[in-house]
């Protein structure tokens, strides 16, 4: 009902108000009652143990306002944010774009959110038994923007079930440069020393467009401070020939559909240089069943997906995991980690 009803007129309304319709619309709805869990679709990521394999990528929920209603979609995890250690607007608007012909969305937000006070509020009173993550961001006007995610990680830890630390969003000037190893090292070494005492994973969000010899540096990276995984990946900059909405020209990170040959391409890389010693979340053109089954096979642990909810709508989550146990028996696995790496 609610597919069919809202989703029509949230498409008709520009992004943005709609975007912020939906948050206070899933705020509303109750947490999902537990279930008994299934143990074709139960898989484990980084010493989690998740009912399903499909999360919420961070963007959608910047705030942790919608958590529950969130995880009644059927989200196995849901991240939430990015969100900064001080408030802040974001970029002017309009600042989020749908390219309906290409399935596909621009976005340059620029980390807008309420700050890590309000964030952590909300994690206070997170509804029991819901996976959750912090997506942490730097200060666009930061003066130490490695200082900024320590400080997220401290006054979060305890509260949220995982960190991501974002270094990866093209809409802050500069965050990209921290993938640079120097730089990656001085970050992860300030990372590694304010890690929850908790165990809680800290994951590593990085951009689809390095090269492969950058990915192979994150990689080392992340194994050197003994980070849990990396999320391949984030939006792109690049901007495929063959898109065909008059939005494509529009500055910011590009996701959906276009993004699958990229992302596939980095999560690619990233399994090789990890030889099986990071989790790896695939995130990037995620939407349907099988492309869950084909990031799986590839090495992945676990998908996260966003932009597919604006084109596709809120029963897709649901119809993607059907999809996904149907092409599990169809292929001889009986659980989520059979599949993965099986095409390697």
């Amino acid at each position: 009902m609610l597919e069919a009803l809202a989703a029509p007129v949230l498409r008709r309304m520009d992004p943005e108000t709609a975007h912020r319709l939906a948050i206070r619309g899933l705020a509303l709805m109750p947490a999902p009652r537990p279930a008994a869990p299934d143990p074709m679709l139960t898989t484990r990521l980084a010493g989690l143990t998740l009912p399903n394999p499909v999360g919420l990528a961070a963007g959608l929920d910047k705030n942790a306002e919608a958590l529950g209603g969130l995880a009644r979609l059927g989200f196995g995890f849901v991240e939430a944010g990015s969100v900064t250690p001080r408030p802040q607007e974001g970029n002017p608007r309009p600042r989020l774009f749908r390219l309906n012909e290409d399935a596909a969305v621009i976005n340059r937000m620029g980390f807008n959110n309420a700050g890590l006070e309000a964030f952590a509020a909300r994690l206070d009173r997170r509804p029991p038994g819901v996976l959750v993550g912090a997506n942490l961001g730097a200060n666009k006007d930061s003066e130490d923007r490695a200082a900024d995610y320590v400080t997220g990680l401290r006054r979060l830890a305890g509260k949220a079930d995982w960190f991501t630390v974002n270094v990866s969003s093209p809409n802050t000037p500069g965050l990209r440069a921290l993938q640079g190893r120097d730089a990656l090292d001085d970050l992860l070494g300030r990372v590694a020393e304010a890690r929850p005492a908790d165990g809680a994973p800290v994951f590593l969000k990085i951009a689809p467009d390095l090269e492969p010899a950058e990915i192979v540096e994150i990689v080392q990276a992340a194994r050197v401070w003994k980070l849990d995984g990396l999320i391949v990946s984030n939006t792109t900059i690049s901007r495929p020939a063959d898109l065909r909405s008059a939005r494509a020209g529009e500055t910011g990170g590009l996701s959906g559909a276009p993004l699958k040959p990229l992302a596939r391409r980095a999560l690619g890389l990233a399994v090789e240089a990890a030889e099986g010693r990071l989790a790896l979340i695939a995130a990037g053109g995620i939407d349907s069943g099988e492309e869950v089954l084909h990031r799986l096979r590839q090495g992945a642990a676990a998908v996260q997906l966003y932009s597919a909810l604006v084109h596709h709508g809120p029963g897709l989550v649901r119809r993607i995991l059907a999809d996904l146990k149907a092409r599990l028996r169809a292929e001889g696995f009986t659980t989520i980690s059979e599949a993965v790496g099986a095409s390697r």
